[in-house]
């Protein structure tokens, strides 16, 4: 089961809507609706949680190119919602490739694909993508920055679980609007 919502930010603070995935076909969808929910082109949050398994962010400012974290690629990986995330993440999203031919109950199992686990920067790891076959990394895959000069540092993001969505929101200073949509 996924929880989706919409968090746009307005002069006032932060008004949520609920996201209907129902009508996402694509990421592209997912943006689009995320665009059309912003006050005078100011930032969009799109938030996307799978029964607590992984979480998704995705920021709109304006028409900026959007910017995306998953929480854990590897769960991520084999949900619907989270492999188009993923795949977008990759370079490896292709215009066909839509959800209309996907069972989105939340179970499906996904082939696993390439990854590129996200890597601080002191870490000395290599950003480079994975080729073959090789497992999803069971870790983060994105820009764990994107919320940074909202509240939630890279650090905190990289860390969150259960509950992340309410503990985002709380940082933003918007869990009254997500929780009223709910």
């Amino acid at each position: 089961m996924y929880f989706a919502a919409l968090l746009a930010r307005t002069e006032d603070g932060w008004e949520a809507s609920d996201l209907e995935l129902d009508d996402v076909e694509s990421l592209s969808d997912l943006i689009d609706l995320a665009r059309s929910a912003a006050v005078d082109d100011d930032t969009v949050v799109a938030l996307i949680e799978q029964e607590d398994a992984w979480f998704g962010v995705i920021r709109v400012d304006g028409e900026e190119d959007p910017r995306y974290f998953v929480s854990n690629a590897s769960v991520a990986g084999r949900s619907s919602y989270g492999s188009m995330l993923t795949k977008e993440l990759l370079g490896t999203d292709e215009e066909d490739d839509d959800l209309d031919e996907l069972n989105l109950d939340g179970t499906e199992d996904g082939e696993d694909e390439p990854v590129t686990a996200y890597a601080d920067e002191d870490d000395g790891a290599d950003d480079e993508p994975r080729s073959g076959s090789e497992p999803l990394p069971a870790g983060p895959l994105g820009d764990p920055r994107l919320l940074s000069d909202l509240g939630v540092g890279h650090k905190e993001l990289l860390t969150l679980d259960g509950d992340a969505l309410t503990e985002i929101a709380d940082a933003l200073g918007a869990t009254d609007v997500l929780e009223a949509v709910r």
